[in-house]
């Protein structure tokens, strides 16, 4: 149509450019709600069902413990919710190898997109019914995109707002952060193709600063994306790290310049509010946790950190934590080492793979006489850092993690700055059964929350009684990992509570020393691996009476992860919980074996157990 626009239209398309980016929020701040109010009800459920559970144990305790699964139509309610588990978390879109979508993230990813487009498209005719040039609804594109800056730059944060209201942790959203910023991406795009078709002096107005700051913006934002990309922010992520904190310092800098002729540029500054709140906190939480070490000096009183090369692909990092710190199983940390990285404050996140546990004090007080260290190993034997000492494994690629190494090799001592913890801990109290499934150095976050689930139990907090834990492993040597403390909690493990643990060795017959970890658990039809006899030469002693305690169990080849969970379900009752951590093939093979029928609503209304499945992956978000 002619560029000739009434005054009704003028005054509408103006309107629309600020009503329409508002309508957005309140679409998604309503969303936001509607999961919060989900997520908090479920975690207040799971306390009240555990104190139920608990009375309900109590009242039971004289029966007899097998339990008949009869059908009941007063389990629909539950069987509802254990089929949109199954729809949401459990049906996936698999690309590649090394890629999944949840049915959950598919809808979200979806929603946005035509949510954006909507108002994008909507109301783009003047009162007389002629369509606007393209110039006009790029522009209102523009505008949408810009809007949506700030909870872009949130979701990006380890400390932020949507976390608080939904209750789902920073390393959940992080896809949502990646999704809606590349739709924020291609929208940018659009709007400056319509600038440069539609607009006739576009090439006059280069010299304004306006746009050639906006130009940059956009150089600055392609860039990110790029190596944004999984596959390189995976194999070269210092250069992703530098790349993204400079490229986003860019853009927003040059978005809000950009925007500010057009009064957009409000929608840009709450982006810097955000990341500087973010940074406020992580700052006062290093000090506050490092205030006594910032003297850098060796010795008592510093994070002075041991570290020992346990293989060609891992590294043991410990170090006694400050007496203030505390976390929950299956957090994470983020550690400074200034002496290893490239800039003094570099900060990479680990999952700690140790347990803060208040069994020694517990059984301090019921025996009085031991003290100290000495007392403290009497209980736990050489397991006990695992149980009250920050202890990461760390898998070496290249970049830091490779320097890491060469200080491990000769088992050197690096001085570390503690950021967190971060990320949330499953609350396991209410199940009847727990399983835990890792493959190689995925034990860093079933380990502790296996501890946890014994200790819980042995002071009466938890209703578990069965615990099963499942280990992949690639040599025999990876055992001595965590053997000692495995051992320890078998012998912890309070009589009404039953403990299984299935390792499998994947290696070849001539593995001797641990090579990697291992990334693909689950395939029951690949090949079995040696016999299972020639185990028997090439453990240590330590790892003989971890064979010789009742429900160990170690085995050849690969695990059949199907049949496994099949069995687990088949003896369950009431509610399980099933935890995994490791690549995208043992999740995709766990998330398999958990649709329907097993977890299906037949089974469900026919007494079998709620499963709740709790995934965690390998790699950076």
């Amino acid at each position: 149509m002619s560029s000739d626009l009434s005054l009704a239209d003028i005054t509408a398309l103006v309107d629309e450019n600020i009503t329409y980016p508002e309508q957005v929020w309140y679409t998604i701040a309503a969303f936001l709600f509607v999961v919060g109010c989900f997520q908090w009800g479920s975690v207040i459920h799971s306390k009240f069902a555990r104190r139920r559970h608990h009375e309900s144990d109590e009242e039971t305790v004289t029966t007899n413990d097998i339990q008949h699964k009869r059908f009941s139509l007063r389990r629909i309610p539950l069987a509802i919710v254990n089929f949109y588990r199954v729809v949401a978390f459990r049906w996936t879109l698999e690309i590649g190898q090394s890629y999944t979508l949840n049915m959950a993230e598919v809808f979200v990813t979806v929603a946005y997109i035509v949510l954006l487009l909507i108002y994008a498209f909507v109301n783009t005719t003047s009162v007389e019914g002629q369509k606007f040039d393209a110039i006009y609804w790029s522009n209102r594109i523009a505008m949408l995109a810009s809007s949506q800056f700030p909870i872009v730059t949130a979701l990006g944060t380890k400390n932020n707002v949507v976390s608080l209201v939904t209750g789902i942790s920073y390393d959940r959203l992080n896809y949502i952060h990646r999704m809606m910023a590349r739709t924020c991406f291609m929208l940018l795009w659009v709007h400056a193709a319509g600038e440069v078709v539609c607009f006739p002096s576009f090439r006059e107005t280069l010299s304004e600063d306006w746009l050639r700051v906006g130009i940059t913006a956009m150089v600055a934002f392609s860039i990110l994306i790029i190596v944004s990309l999984r596959p390189i922010r995976n194999d070269v992520y210092e250069v992703f790290f530098y790349v993204h904190f400079l490229s986003v310092l860019i853009f927003l800098v040059g978005g809000y310049y950009h925007t500010k002729g057009a009064h957009g540029s409000y929608w840009v500054w709450p982006s810097f509010v955000f990341w500087a709140f973010d940074r406020f906190v992580r700052v006062v939480r290093l000090v506050v946790f490092n205030h006594s070490y910032f003297g850098f000096k060796s010795g008592t009183g510093t994070m002075d950190a041991t570290t020992e090369l346990l293989s060609e692909d891992i590294v043991r990092l410990r170090l006694s934590r400050p007496p203030h710190f505390h976390w929950y199983p299956g957090q994470t940390a983020y550690l400074i080492m200034p002496s290893v990285s490239t800039l003094p404050f570099e900060a990479h996140p680990f999952t700690i793979a140790s347990f803060d546990s208040s069994l020694l004090l517990t059984a301090k007080t019921e025996d009085q006489s031991g003290s100290g260290e000495n007392y403290e190993t009497k209980v736990l034997g050489s397991s006990a850092p695992f149980w009250k000492e920050l202890v990461f494994l760390v898998n070496v690629h290249g970049g830091f993690t490779k320097k890491l190494k060469e200080v491990a090799a000769s088992k050197g001592k690096v001085k570390v700055f503690v950021d967190g913890p971060y990320g949330p801990s499953a609350d396991l109290g209410s199940y009847d059964t727990s399983v835990f499934i890792a493959g190689g150095s995925g034990i860093s976050y079933t380990l502790p929350v296996f501890l946890s689930v014994i200790e819980r139990v042995r002071k009466g907090k938890s209703s578990c009684k069965r615990v099963v834990f499942i280990w992949s492993i690639r040599g025999a040597g990876y055992i001595q990992w965590i053997e000692e403390a495995l051992v320890k909690a078998v012998q912890l493990a309070p009589p009404s509570l039953t403990v299984s643990i299935r390792i499998f060795n994947t290696g070849s017959e001539s593995t001797v020393q641990p090579m990697e970890e291992d990334s693909s658990l689950s395939d029951p039809t690949e090949k079995k691996g040696a016999p299972e006899q020639v185990l028997t030469r090439k453990v240590s002693s330590t790892s003989s009476m971890l064979l010789s305690l009742r429900g160990v169990k170690m085995e050849c080849g690969r695990s059949d992860l199907n049949a496994l969970l099949k069995e687990e379900v088949s003896m369950a009752s009431g509610s399980m919980s099933v935890s995994v951590c490791g690549s995208q093939g043992i999740a995709r093979a766990v998330r398999h074996a958990l649709r329907f029928p097993v977890s299906g609503p037949s089974s469900i209304l026919s007494g079998g157990p709620s499963v709740t499945l709790y995934v965690e992956s390998f790699g950076y978000a």
